[in-house]
């Protein structure tokens, strides 16, 4: 079983570093630029990321590709991180954005859209009411706080490295002794985690029901199968268990679909036959469009309207003055009906598998100990010899160096993976043969590194 070089690696990112500095001038003083009125030099911090110590600079996204200010092309498995799923320009919701725009972007009434859309979602995950958010992080907040109003209890039970969005009570991950801390690099915490959040290791049914037992746990906010730190896969049996409990014990359960509608038209809710009490998604829904869903079953609808003391309309913080807004909607209506459907996935899925494939057989001819994990249309390979299974362990099998190599090494070769994972994604225009191009630059880095 090879070992990386660590001088060999050091040496091999220099040289790909200073390749992309050359080769990106333009973005390079766009970036410079930049640090005399952005934060950091970028939009937002997280795209100080990239792995050439500045982005390049996008001037068109257009189908499975992007091109930068410098005129090099990509092929994109990024994808805005799940939000581009879709494409970066399909034509049905490009068509159904520009109609709108001249109707009108954002009114605080109603469209024809919004009970269309209302019914599809139900028709896909099988929630029976819906409201819409900006974002899945939106919907996530409002999800807790309901959650919270009708239990009557204070906390939040999250798996530890799990995400989702800028949610205070998510970046919480079990501590030892079964407590729970702040996730490193937490910044400003209203309170300590502990007091809103319990946090435990996703695929541990023990610790699950031992913080279930406790009574104080208002829900679960999970993701189906983990995304934030690779992906985890839920042990057999594990989502009828976490039902089972949480219905025993008298607590909600709330499945973030945004990163895992990956698995299908009805995300892995549908594909797997799970029963959520909330539901939250967003990003790919809009296809790009800041756009998020929360969808509730008709027992927490009821349980809802009941409260005669919560404000949900104005004052109780759920939603906001452009939540729901007609822009949003058109693009919701024109993704889900005409972009993201059943063929699509048909499409998405087998390439995604294509992609893991090819990752394997370049690990298998090297005798490396590294694996791949597939969701549907998204596939991200670790540095381990087995998946994780749980948010702790993929966490610890991280490897900032090797990570910034692989992806550097693929960015001056026209192939874009996303930053912080090793996550790629297919879209309805993505092909075989991109698939096959990520395969053999992936080959070509993986063969220099070990010499």
């Amino acid at each position: 079983m090879p070992e990386i070089n660590r001088e060999r690696l050091a040496e091999l990112t220099e040289s790909e570093l200073e390749w992309f500095v050359k080769e990106n001038p333009k973005s390079k003083e766009l970036y410079e630029r930049a640090q005399s009125s952005l934060l950091g030099g970028v939009p937002m911090p997280w795209m100080m990321r990239w792995a050439g110590g500045f982005p390049v600079f996008a001037k068109l996204a257009i189908g499975a590709r992007i091109i930068d200010v410098d005129d090099h092309t990509y092929i994109d498995f990024c994808l805005g991180d799940t939000g581009a799923m879709p494409g970066h320009d399909p034509e049905p919701v490009v068509r159904a954005i520009t109609d709108q725009e001249r109707k009108g972007i954002t009114t605080m009434l109603p469209t024809a859209d919004a009970p269309w859309v209302g019914e599809e979602l139900t028709r896909r995950f099988g929630l029976d009411r819906w409201m819409f958010t900006l974002t899945a992080t939106d919907a996530n907040r409002a999800a807790l706080r309901i959650c919270r109003q009708i239990t009557g209890r204070p906390k939040v039970l999250v798996m530890s490295y799990s995400y989702h969005g800028s949610v205070d009570e998510a970046f919480a991950v079990a501590g030892p002794g079964g407590t729970t801390v702040s996730r490193e690099g937490n910044v400003g915490a209203p309170v300590d985690p502990s007091v809103t959040t319990t946090a435990i290791e996703f695929n541990d049914l023990d610790a699950l029901e031992a913080a279930l037992a406790t009574g104080e746990i208002a829900c679960v906010l999970a993701e189906p199968a983990m995304t934030n730190m690779g992906i985890v896969l839920p042990d057999d049996g594990y989502h009828e268990a976490l039902r089972d409990l949480t219905r025993k014990h008298g607590t909600l359960l709330i499945i973030d679909e945004t990163h895992t509608f990956s698995a299908g038209p009805g995300g892995c809710t549908a594909a797997w036959g799970l029963e959520p009490d909330l539901l939250s998604i967003g990003k790919a829904i809009g296809s790009g469009v800041p756009a998020g869903a929360l969808g509730l079953t008709e027992d927490v609808t009821e349980w809802l309207f009941a409260q005669d003391q919560a404000d949900y309309e104005d004052t109780g913080g759920v939603g906001g003055t452009l939540a729901g807004n007609a822009l949003s909607l058109a693009a919701i209506r024109a993704t889900l009906s005409e972009v993201l459907t059943d063929e699509a996935f048909d499409h998405t899925i087998p390439l995604a598998t294509r992609f893991s494939e090819g990752v394997m057989k370049v690990v298998g001819e090297h005798g490396l100990p590294w694996n791949v994990t597939q969701l549907g249309a998204r596939a991200e390979y670790r540095f381990e010899a087995e998946p994780a299974r749980n948010g702790t362990q993929a966490h610890n099998a991280s490897d900032p160096e090797l990570e910034r190599y692989l992806h550097l090494h693929a960015l001056n070769r026209g192939v874009l993976i996303t930053p912080f994972h090793n996550m790629a994604l297919m879209s309805p225009v993505t092909s075989a043969a991109d698939v096959d191009r990520h395969t053999e630059v992936f080959g070509e880095a993986v063969r220099d590194l070990l010499g």
